[in-house]
């Protein structure tokens, strides 16, 4: 009972219909499975010809066919449980087992002519001509309850393959033959399997119908795994359809989305859409024994991740039960089952393959449809990517598995080499792409992740070129060309000028870089940046930026002295005069999207040392476009918080800040070691507007010149640094002060309690920085006075 209710239950669940399977030489399996099944019970069960001229009607145990073999998947192969015979050429070679304990003399036969590359083998010229063995295929299915014309059109398509015609109404008369002249072994006096015989043969009606459901499993395997795959696409096509409603909902019914703020909501967003998955840590790194840190993607992230990994289990489980003594495979239900597992995991893991590599695409249009940002999509990136690796190396331990002793001789075949080929190159991507190496040696491991990801493209392409999956890999191929090419497209747009490159503070790079007229900026974006130098050219970094306050013609890119090529131009600038130099570059962006802030009734913006150009540059477009007004003609409170570790860290964005005057942005500074004096002479050897800052303040006695001479002449150095303090004080009175480190605790709650409606926090700094903002606004958001909190971040985590 038990068994019977795994067969009706798989049956209905696996009844898809006949499905196209991309041009596989079998598009038609659930269409053949009758006809392939019949035919095969036939060759155990009975003979019609002693001799066959294409190619033998029986082998020995040992040989095989010389039909049967195609460029399908797995070509030659004898048949699993060590039957050796093949079938009428799925271009699988696929074997017939014998039936459920019926063990008969181990002697196989073949079925198949020989089918061109990539198709189906033929029938033999026996099954072609003979009319007794055409009839008692013609009952088989009649038996089946299969004798419609999409089922009967099996053999004349299998013996065209063979070049001989059957009629295509030659079941009628088949048929007629067999209700006429059938006898059963019982009837057939002195009857021998292996001797044939002359009249049509009824089969044994108990195999009919195990033979049948074994090979309709078989191949409802093949088309349910293009459904499995399509569900997983589907899955994703759910997510990013759900993060676009809520994304555009923010900004075409601001109004609406303001006024979400009941318990349920809040509740889920508290609990789910805002915070960290695990505590407060989401930007900063879980350290596990050093080598293997990780990081853990926000709680939202998570739960859509885990319910990926739960489609793909989910997938992989239906229907892949096989039948007891399955005949197809030699008797064996674990063999059967490995096989449905070995091609289920493969045919899958190539159709969302499409999807890992637009998720790691910079021009990835899915950035634009959801809001969300590159890192969000790197993370889906990863964890797709390791999903479709495991199947992968699933999909090859189990076809070495079936293919048992004969591996040695499929590992020749060109398909299976790309398939070796393809999975070690995913291998090294798994290993090299761990934090800890792509963190410390980022640009070795970009070279080889794009190294290894085209040997993973080409290994896959040539692997299933002959399968009938090709057409799979064609939107993969697709993706990445386009991706490359409009990024050529970009950087040949926006042309090669020669921009300013200057060392500031010893720790900031600041590129001036000449653009075109029509490059519009994204307020909060960010652009990759070629230093055009023949020792790093080919490499490109993301960095934020801003409009020049100083040239409308000019962008200016700020980088953070790190290590690798930001590193190289330090050194190249700290022995240049001035800490200045000219370098050709090249600008490809812009890329991003400004957060839905400028929509609420407050804008609260946090940045941290470096992550204020693009903190800045969001802020100030609000500021300038919607001069402070919103629709509903109440002023929009907008704010700036950054924080620097100390007053030098000041004179690198000295400019901007000074732009801040014209706008009513409320700006705070926070200088967390005010009592370091390091390289305050900054402020009079190397910013350039030092000269500007006695004009504008008119006022000699406090003029950035006589606090020069001041410190030349005075000995107590003390003073005259704090001197300069409060002369940038002074010129910068637009902004606060605060010495110390900020209470996100208490900036948080009060900016909600300040706010007159909607509050929207929008952050960029030190990773321990930006997972406390986060922490403390997914606290606020049931607050008691029911006032909307939304959390950006534009922390990119590119390594």
């Amino acid at each position: 009972m038990k068994s019977k209710s795994l067969i009706l239950g798989c049956a209905v669940a696996c009844s898809v219909g006949s499905v196209s399977a991309y041009g596989r030489p079998y598009s038609d399996n659930s269409d053949m499975s009758p006809y392939q099944a019949c035919q095969a019970q036939i060759q155990v069960e009975v003979t019609f010809c002693e001799t066959n001229v294409g190619g033998g009607r029986h082998k020995r145990e040992g040989e095989t066919s010389s039909g049967g073999q195609s460029g399908g998947e797995g070509g030659n192969k004898t048949s699993e449980g060590g039957q050796n015979g093949q079938n009428s050429g799925q271009g699988q070679g696929q074997s017939q087992g014998m039936s459920g304990g019926q063990q008969q003399n181990n002697t196989q036969v073949a079925n198949g002519g020989r089918g061109g590359k990539g198709g189906r083998g033929g029938g033999n010229t026996c099954d072609c001509l003979n009319p007794n063995s055409i009839a008692t295929l013609a009952g088989c299915l009649q038996a089946a309850g299969k004798t419609s014309r999409k089922y009967t059109m099996g053999l004349v398509q299998g013996c065209k393959r063979s070049q001989i015609d059957v009629p295509e109404d030659w079941f009628d008369d088949a048929i007629k033959r067999f209700n006429a002249n059938a006898k059963s072994a019982a009837e057939i006096p002195h009857f021998q399997r292996s001797k044939a015989i002359n009249v049509p043969f009824i089969l044994n009606s108990s195999n009919t119908t195990l033979y049948q459901e074994s090979y309709k499993r078989f191949y409802a395997n093949y088309n349910g795994s293009l459904y499995y795959g399509a569900g997983i696409l589907a899955y994703w096509f759910l997510v990013l359809l759900l993060g676009a409603v809520s994304y555009w909902s923010k900004i075409l019914f601001p109004g609406f989305t303001k006024k979400m703020t009941n318990p349920v909501v809040n509740m889920w967003r508290k609990h789910v859409t805002v915070p960290a998955a695990f505590g407060r840590k989401k930007t900063q790194e879980q350290p596990l024994f050093k080598v293997f840190d990780f990081l853990i993607p926000s709680r939202s992230e998570s739960i859509i991740i885990a319910l990926f990994y739960g489609v793909v289990l989910l997938t992989h489980a239906l229907c892949s039960t096989a039948v007891e003594n399955d005949p197809r495979f030699g008797g064996s239900k674990y063999k059967a089952e490995i096989r449905y597992v070995a091609d289920r995991s493969g045919i899958t893991a190539t159709m969302f393959m499409p999807l890992v590599f637009l998720f790691a695409g910079r021009n990835n249009f899915l950035q634009w449809a959801t809001g969300w940002d590159f890192s969000t999509f790197m993370a889906f990136h990863r964890h797709t990517s390791r999903a479709m690796f495991m199947l992968v190396v699933i999909h090859a331990v189990c076809f070495t598995i079936a293919l048992g002793s004969r591996y040695s001789n499929s590992v020749k075949r060109w398909y299976f080499i790309w398939g070796i080929v393809a999975t070690v190159a995913g291998g090294i991507i798994m290993v090299q792409g761990m934090l800890f190496l792509r963190r410390r040696w980022y640009e070795i491991f970009l070279l080889i992740h794009i190294a290894m990801a085209v040997l993973w493209v080409v290994g896959t392409w040539y692997h299933v070129k002959d399968l009938g999956y090709i057409q799979l890999v064609y939107p993969t191929v697709a993706i990445w060309g386009v991706d490359r090419v409009v990024r050529i497209l970009r950087l040949f747009y926006f042309g090669f000028p020669r921009s300013d490159v200057y060392l500031l503070a010893d720790e900031t790079l600041k590129v001036v870089v000449p653009k075109p007229k029509s490059w519009k900026s994204i307020p909060g974006g960010h652009a990759f940046i070629h230093f055009l130098k023949p020792t790093y050219f080919w490499q490109s970094h993301p960095f934020t930026f801003t409009d020049s306050v100083e040239e409308e013609s000019c962008i200016v890119l700020y980088c953070k002295v790190k290590g690798g090529i930001t590193h190289s131009l330090y050194k190249q600038l700290c022995a240049a005069p001035d800490r200045a130099c000219k370098m050709r570059v090249a600008v490809e962006g812009p890329y991003g999207e400004s957060t839905p802030a400028k929509y609420a009734d407050t804008a609260v913006f946090i940045a941290g040392g470096n992550g204020i150009p693009g903190i800045y540059s969001e802020v100030f477009d609000i500021a300038k476009r919607s001069g402070h007004h919103h629709q509903n003609d109440r002023q929009q409170s907008l704010k700036l918080i950054w924080v620097v570790r100390e007053w030098r860290s000041l004179y690198w964005f000295y400019q901007e800040l000074l732009s801040l005057k014209s706008t009513n942005i409320e700006t705070t500074i926070y200088v967390t070691q005010a009592s370091s004096r390091t390289l305050m002479e900054d402020f009079n050897s190397k910013f350039a507007g030092s000269a500007r800052i006695s004009e504008d303040l008119g006022e000699k006695s406090e003029s950035v010149e006589e606090v020069t001479k001041l410190e030349e002449s005075s000995c107590d150095e003390k003073s005259a640094t704090s001197s300069l303090v409060s002369s940038v004080k002074k010129e910068l009175n637009h902004i606060e002060f605060r010495e110390g480190r900020p209470d996100i605790s208490t900036i948080v709650p009060e900016a909600i309690h300040e706010s007159h409606g909607s509050v929207a926090f929008v952050t960029c700094g030190h990773s321990a920085m930006v997972d406390q903002i986060r922490y403390y606004c997914a606290e606020n958001v049931d607050n008691e006075e029911r006032k909307r909190v939304d959390f950006y971040e534009q922390v990119q985590v590119w390594a």
